[in-house]
């Protein structure tokens, strides 16, 4: 099958993310490789994605789960070769499917050759990154670390302090530095020329930080540097720059992680004649379920704010930028048991997914959610892989801050581990994932929700996905439409319209588990409209929704 050649096929596309480490396991050894992944390519196949974009893989010494990166050139052992990685390109592509990278260039490892030279006081490298004098005997200011802690660290050596706005052991590259911007444009350009079809760039708007590095408001359990590292004074020109010296000319996708950011900057970011990116991932819509003291202080979810949020998205890029659109990743709980409702588990998997799929932008879909996989609960922080879980229960618990019992509850509802378990493939011991032990515990309950189960039942949350991945296809208006919201007060609905040429979109979704009206006129569906796909049986475009129900009707202007 060929491979789209259109510039904008990414608008069309669906996205698949996989997490090379919980995929799956073909050499037995409990972590997820690439043949791995080649061996499982006909459930995403079936599933009907367009890309598959795929978690760091390159050499590391694991301190943040891959995200700390000893050598951009290569594959870490564990999850194969090189060549096993040219055999991914080849199948993928061979199946009409693209392959994305994920490139994380805020930092290395403190283990990459730029960073030991560094360290070393190489007058080449020493520059790569940010080496400050200590304050009053401590660090050079009052910034704190992602993951709890400083986000400076002093080295023996030199006396000096580096700066790690994640771990100790990933130092922030110098973007300052054109030389830095250089090697960073060689390392994406040899990935594009080994065949890769684009990026999803990790954090790649803290790059431009503030030259002086000044204190920063303090707020929850860190110093909160935003003002001064977070969507800095130069990113845009690094951004153009790195559109210009690497993507100009290739048919890529380009997708910024971007914490932080608000409508008015993501949609310079993605307008095209900028020539930055592609679209951008925000987390306005993630966080809004955080307490005061951050992620690990939640707070029940609102349909009215998270429906206010999605909908300012959706007006404010409108047709001159791009969404990207997404409820679950590798750093996310899972969120059938974040928004929606275990007790309602396919009702509320396929609802959800409606509500996000129909409207502008590209979807994403992580690997599991296509099965409705839930949180994993796990009670014990023994149980648990992620630094950034284990620093904060180490930070609140171990230092008497924080009652125990809380703390794990937050934790079993918030961690990124939850996102982490393994794909449940099938109901057998290692749920087709592993023949050996697991790098991190399989959630119990895949002997009730696995791929095998899934497939084989025509009204699964993956046979539901597949029809929403399939209407993208199929209808123009689903992708180009102008976004129309609709019951923007309705404390259970969610409802909005699509509208291109002659064709208009209803979708609606009822955020509840109750039976709920739907205060629609009839003209909201426009005229003689078809229903296209529903997770109830079809009782009509306007009768009440039942709990957790969604449809979507197509009619005429």
């Amino acid at each position: 099958m060929p491979l789209e050649s259109s510039p904008d096929w990414w608008k069309s596309s669906v996205v698949y993310q996989i997490y090379p480490s919980s995929f799956n396991d073909s050499d037995g050894d409990g972590v997820g490789d690439l043949p791995g992944v080649i061996d499982r390519l006909d459930h995403l196949q079936l599933l009907g994605v367009d890309v598959v974009w795929l978690s760091p893989v390159y050499p590391s010494p694991w301190d943040d789960n891959g995200y700390d990166i000893s050598d951009y050139l290569d594959i870490h052992p564990r999850f194969g070769t090189l060549a096993d990685w040219d055999r991914l390109r080849d199948e993928l592509h061979g199946r009409g499917m693209r392959l994305v990278m994920d490139l994380v260039v805020n930092h290395t490892s403190d283990e990459h050759p730029w960073f030991t030279a560094s360290r070393a006081g190489d007058p080449e490298h020493r520059d790569f990154y940010f080496w400050r004098p200590g304050r009053d005997g401590g660090p050079p200011n009052n910034w704190g670390s992602v993951f709890s802690g400083p986000a400076w660290t002093r080295d023996e050596t030199s006396g000096e302090y580096y700066l790690h706005l994640f771990t100790r052991r990933q130092p922030d590259l110098n973007w300052e530095n054109p030389r830095v911007r250089s090697a960073v444009h060689d390392v994406a350009r040899w990935w594009l020329d080994r065949g890769a079809d684009g990026f999803r760039m990790d954090v790649i708007n803290f790059v431009s930080k503030t030259p002086e590095i000044p204190d920063g408001p303090l707020a929850g359990d860190h110093g909160i540097f935003a003002d001064h590292a977070v969507n800095g004074p130069r990113l845009h020109e690094f951004l153009h720059e790195m559109h210009r010296e690497v993507f100009e000319g290739r048919d890529v996708l380009t997708v910024g992680e971007m914490p932080g950011v608000d409508v008015e900057q993501a949609l310079l970011h993605t307008m095209p004649e900028r020539r930055e990116l592609s679209m951008v991932f925000q987390f306005e819509h993630m966080d809004l379920d955080h307490g005061p003291g951050g992620k690990f202080d939640p707070r029940p979810p609102d349909l009215r704010r998270l429906r206010e949020s999605l909908n300012r998205w959706q007006t404010g890029m409108g047709e001159r930028g791009w969404n990207s659109l997404y409820w679950n990743n590798h750093d996310q709980p899972r969120v059938v048991s974040r928004f929606g409702d275990e007790d309602h588990r396919v009702a509320s998997a396929t609802a959800l997914a409606t509500t996000l799929h129909m409207m502008r932008g590209t979807p994403y879909v992580y690997q599991g959610e296509e099965l409705g996989m839930t949180n994993a609960h796990m009670g014990d922080i023994a149980d648990y892989r992620d630094v950034e879980t284990l620093n904060h229960h180490r930070a609140v618990v171990d230092t008497g801050r924080a009652d125990p019992g809380e703390a794990m509850a937050a934790i079993a509802r918030m961690s990124r581990d939850n996102a982490r378990t393994p794909m449940q493939w099938d109901a057998s011991p290692g749920a087709g994932f592993t023949t050996g032990t697991p790098w991190i515990a399989i959630n119990p309950n895949h002997t009730e929700i696995n791929a095998e189960a899934a497939v084989a039942d025509p009204d699964s949350v993956f046979h539901y996905y597949r029809r929403l991945i399939a209407l993208r296809r199929e209808h123009p208006v689903v992708v180009h439409g102008r976004f129309e919201p609709l019951l923007e007060d309705d404390p259970a609905v969610y409802a909005y319209r699509r509208v291109l040429d002659d064709r208009v979109l209803l979708v609606v979704a009822n955020w509840s588990a109750r039976t709920v009206p739907l205060e629609l006129d009839p003209s909201a569906a426009g005229r003689d409209p078809v229903r296209l796909i529903g997770n109830h049986p079809d009782e009509g475009a306007f009768a009440p929704l039942r709990p957790w129900e969604a449809r979507v009707h197509l009619g005429g202007r």
